[in-house]
């Protein structure tokens, strides 16, 4: 299946979750196609960048179905970003802002340092992205990469350190 075609399964729902926000509902296309969507992120990486990549990091919520996706396609490990409150202690928290709020992410901070992949379904204005890269670095880990199923570009300029996001993707 081609990127175009598994592209046409994601819906799009105005004024949601507020006005002006253009929610784009991947469901569909994990529900039908969840093996391929996860051969076209994987297929991002040439094996040269894989074999640099120890773990894979999953962001709450839908991050995490994408990560573990690709984490048991590439037998890697798998390590969680979570919402305070989730995760036992030792860990690490980074506050930050969406594009409709602030929030906070965690992480363990007692895990093993490892090179990692991070991994979230959309790029929207970079806030959920940064404290996760931050919290990967604050917890020893080298960041080797970072993918996203979708990257909303008109909202972002986002990028960590010399690393860019690949994403199947992208809207202006």
């Amino acid at each position: 299946m081609t990127g175009a075609e598994l592209e046409g399964l994601i819906r799009l729902h105005p004024d949601f979750p507020k006005p002006g926000i253009l929610f784009r509902d991947i469901s569909p296309l994990l529900g039908t196609h969840f093996h391929a969507t996860i051969d076209l992120l994987a297929a991002q990486f040439n094996e040269p960048e894989w074999a640099a990549i120890d773990a894979i990091v999953g962001i709450e919520s839908r991050g995490f179905i994408l990560a573990a996706g690709l984490a048991y396609a590439r037998r890697k490990g798998l390590l969680i970003v979570r919402k305070p409150g989730k995760l036992p202690p030792p860990l690490h928290t980074m506050s930050y802002t969406l594009e409709y709020g602030e929030d906070a992410l965690q992480m363990a901070s007692d895990v093993a340092r490892q090179r990692v992949l991070v991994v979230d379904d959309v790029l929207a204005s970079g806030g959920t992205l940064t404290a996760t890269c931050s919290l990967c670095e604050k917890s020893g880990h080298s960041i080797a990469g970072i993918t996203t199923l979708i990257d909303l570009k008109s909202l972002n300029r986002f990028a960590w350190r010399e690393l860019a996001v690949r994403s199947l993707f992208a809207y202006e």
